[in-house]
This record gives C-alpha cells, sequence and structure tokens, in this order.
C-alpha cells in the first residue's frame, strides 16, 4: 500500500494536478506562490493576516520582488487561492511552511509559529502529503517538532507521509538571482522524503540539490548566513581598525579585492539587518550550547555587528565635535532606514537602532526614505521627510545609513551642512570643506 501511496503522490506532481498549500505569504511564500501557479499548479495560500489576505485577493503584493500585476494575474486565472481560513489546506497534496523563525527577547530561537504551522497541518493530514519546512531554523528542528506531531496521528514517514526541509534562499531585492533561479537544497526524513520533494521542486525551480537529511540541509541556511555574519564583522572591525591607523578601509579593500584568487570582497556597513544574517547564527550557536559547545567566533562575530549602530554614533559625534557641535539638540536627518538598499524592508535594520541612539543623545531625528513611507516609532506614527534644498540646509548633519541608488549624492554633498556617510556612498564627490565624513576612513 505504501508504494502506491507514494506513487501517486509523484503521479500527481509531474502532471501538476497536485495541490499545493502555502502557510505563510510573505518574503518566502509569496515567491513560491508564484513560481508554482507560474508552473501550472493550483495554489492555496494561508496567512494569519486578513490585511495581506485581502490585499492578495485584490491582486495586490506587499513584497517588493512581486508585483500586483503579477498576483492579479493567478487570482484572475484561479489558480491562486490566499485565505485566513486554514481549512482551505485540507485538499492539498503538498503543504510548504514558511512563517517566520524569529529569537525570543533572550535570543534564543521561538518556534512558535513552526509549531502552530505544524498543528494545522496535522489537523488535516491524509496519507500521500508531502510537508516541507522552509523556515530557517535550528538543525534538528524538522525531526524534532514536524516529524512526532504528524506521527503521533498514525502515520508512518516514508511511507503513507513525507516530510522534508528545504531552506528558503531569499535576497529581497537581487536583480538576478530570485526563487526561480536559485539552487534549492533539499533533505527528507526518509529517501522517499527527499526524493519526492526533489521532484517537486523540479518541477517548477530551475535546480535541486539533495543532501543526506533534514539536519544537513537545516545546517546549510545556518552555514551560508553565518558565513556572511563572520565576514561581515571581520570588515566592520577592519573599519575600526583603519579609522585608529588614519587609514581609509575602502581604499584596503579595493585594493585588496585585485587579487584574483583567496580573497572575496565584503564591505563594512552600519550594522546587519533583515530577517537571516542578525537573526540565524544565533539558531545555530543556541543549538550547540545544548550540547556542552560553546561557539565563541560565530558569538564573537555578533557582538561586533550588534555594536556597529554605536560605533556610528561615535562617528557622528566626533564629526559634529570638529565642526564645533554637539550631538544634543542637533537635528539629524537619516537616509534610509530599509535594511539594504533599494527595497523596502526594514526587519532588524541598523538605522532603526541608530535613530534609537541619537534620540537617546538629545538629538531631533527626521527620516528619509523612498522605500518606507513611515515607520511605527513608540506607539505612534512618523512619515518620511521629503528631500529638499531647504531641509538639507536646516539640519545639522545628514546621517546616511542605506545607500538607495535614488539617492542623489551630489546634490546631498552640495546643500548639507555636514554628513556621515556609512555607506561610501559619497567616495569620488569633491569635498574641500571637509563637511563629509566617512565610516572607516580618515577622508
Amino acid at each position: 500500500m505504501s508504494d502506491e501511496i507514494y506513487n501517486e503522490l509523484l503521479k500527481k506532481i509531474e502532471c501538476k494536478s497536485a495541490r499545493i498549500g502555502i502557510i505563510g505569504l510573505g518574503y518566502v511564500g509569496l515567491p513560491l506562490v508564484m513560481e508554482l501557479c507560474n508552473a501550472g499548479f493550483f495554489v492555496d495560500g494561508y496567512d494569519v493576516s486578513e490585511k495581506k489576505v485581502e490585499l492578495l485577493s485584490k491582486g495586490g503584493s506587499d513584497i517588493d520582488d512581486i508585483a500586483g500585476e503579477t498576483v492579479q494575474q493567478y487570482i484572475d486565472r484561479g489558480t491562486f487561492f490566499p485565505s485566513t481560513n486554514p481549512s482551505i489546506l485540507s485538499s492539498d497534496d503538498v503543504i510548504l511552511i514558511c512563517v517566520p523563525t524569529p529569537l525570543s527577547r533572550f535570543r534564543e530561537p521561538d518556534t512558535s509559529y513552526i509549531e502552530d504551522a505544524v498543528e494545522k497541518v496535522a489537523a488535516i493530514a491524509h496519507p500521500g502529503l508531502l510537508v516541507v519546512l522552509e523556515s530557517t531554523t535550528y538543525p534538528g528542528t524538522t525531526n524534532e517538532i514536524i516529524a512526532p506531531k504528524l506521527a503521533e496521528k498514525g502515520f508512518v514517514i516514508g511511507e503513507d507521509i513525507f516530510i522534508a526541509f528545504s531552506p528558503e534562499r531569499v535576497d529581497p531585492g537581487n536583480p538576478t538571482y530570485h526563487t526561480g533561479n536559485t539552487p534549492k537544497i533539499v533533505g527528507g526524513v526518509t529517501s522517499r522524503c527527499t526524493n519526492a520533494a526533489v521532484i517537486l521542486y523540479l518541477s517548477f525551480l530551475d535546480k535541486v540539490i539533495p543532501v543526506s537529511s533534514t539536519a544537513a540541509a537545516e545546517m546549510v541556511k545556518l552555514l551560508e548566513n553565518t558565513f556572511r555574519s563572520v565576514n561581515i564583522a571581520l570588515v566592520n572591525e577592519m573599519a575600526m581598525i583603519c579609522d585608529r591607523l588614519g587609514l581609509d578601509v575602502w581604499e584596503i579593500i579595493d585594493a585588496a579585492a585585485t587579487k584574483p584568487f583567496g580573497f572575496m570582497p565584503f564591505y563594512p556597513g552600519p550594522g546587519v539587518g533583515g530577517h537571516c544574517i542578525p537573526i540565524d547564527p544565533h539558531y545555530l550557536s543556541w543549538k550547540l550550547k545544548a550540547l556542552n559547545f560553546y561557539a565563541h567566533f560565530i558569538e564573537l562575530a555578533g557582538e561586533v555587528n550588534y555594536r556597529m549602530p554605536n560605533r556610528v554614533i561615535d562617528g557622528i559625534v566626533r564629526h559634529l565635535n570638529e565642526h564645533g557641535k554637539s550631538l544634543k539638540d542637533s537635528t539629524v536627518l537619516v537616509l534610509g532606514v530599509a535594511y539594504k538598499n533599494d527595497i523596502s524592508d526594514v526587519r532588524e535594520s541598523p538605522a532603526l537602532d541608530i535613530m534609537k541612539l541619537l534620540i537617546e543623545w538629545g538629538a531631533n531625528v527626521l527620516f528619509n526614505d523612498p522605500y518606507v513611507p513611515s515607520l511605527r516609532w513608540d506607539d505612534d506614527t512618523i512619515g518620511s521627510c521629503e528631500i529638499s534644498e531647504d531641509l538639507l540646509s536646516s539640519v545639522d548633519i545628514v546621517v546616511l545609513t542605506t545607500n538607495h541608488t535614488i539617492y542623489d549624492c551630489s546634490f546631498l554633498a552640495q546643500h548639507a551642512k555636514l554628513i556621515y556617510d556609512t555607506r561610501n556612498a559619497f567616495a569620488g564627490i569633491a569635498d574641500t570643506d571637509g563637511k563629509i565624513a566617512t565610516l572607516g576612513s580618515n577622508r
């Protein structure tokens, strides 16, 4: 009987009669919906946000990389069905879990969203169902949280129900790589689970790489983002070293990058942000502590990156002091509050930490971001200011934290009194008055 269940699932996937359910319609889930619909599948999308589901149902999108017109296309065709009712998943053959995995206030993994999703899946699970977790988490999560819950229902994993992990690799705003052409890692609880997931993803993605287990697949994602966290921390510390030595870290990096082997350039900044790099390494270090192993290197990298907003404040204070001003009672215009350029995502953005520190120092803080029209701030909403000659000349200092390509740095340099640049955006612009200071540079 198990062979029949397994083969029927594969047949449905291959002929695209399998109905797909997505739990979580955010930065991971919605791009998957679009790729699946484009490949010819019918997709049921479940999300707890009534606002999001209403927007999607009307052909809108709150994800930078997904155009509303694309959503509207599949709504009109009747191949995408967003809902806040989890019962919509009851007829699905495949369910992909794409929910948030934040850290608790103690910087420990918060798996409550995964647990809630698994409860909903368990309530409607049936023989022949494939369940894949895409949410980033610690090695062992799939086997420890998802597998037991479904096994409790009497299912034999790998025979009449199939479970796998496939880490999301979303890079918001990347003009080259997206969900469709980024290689997909897959690891299943059993070999059949792995194979079923591989066949699923190959039905709508370009390339799939199977690994030996769910834990291996979970570890792949953590290695990728820990690699970035550690290298960003290294170059952030190098920026501080160059500052002490009176050198320009940006010049040093560009020169080192001419070596055709053995070096990969990373660049300093005001800190790290987004849904992965500030969070994922902590999942790994937490797991290792439970095994009586302390990940010194990972913890140190997190500490260096965490302190960068304070380093930026130090640079702002010094630049103001050099021009006879104090930070207290100064008006500061922060340019860019998204965590990276040309997107609207403010999750874990270091710009928000810098704004909080500026306020603590007694500064009056304004912000501009062409992608973020407003921010929720201390139970209030503050709006993005419109950049103008009058605004630039009226503030005491402009602090560039996110280098959106729309910013005209020549215009900013012409009209601002002082500038503190955390992204080397003003490189090459003449500064005879010493009004521009750059993180990690003696310019």
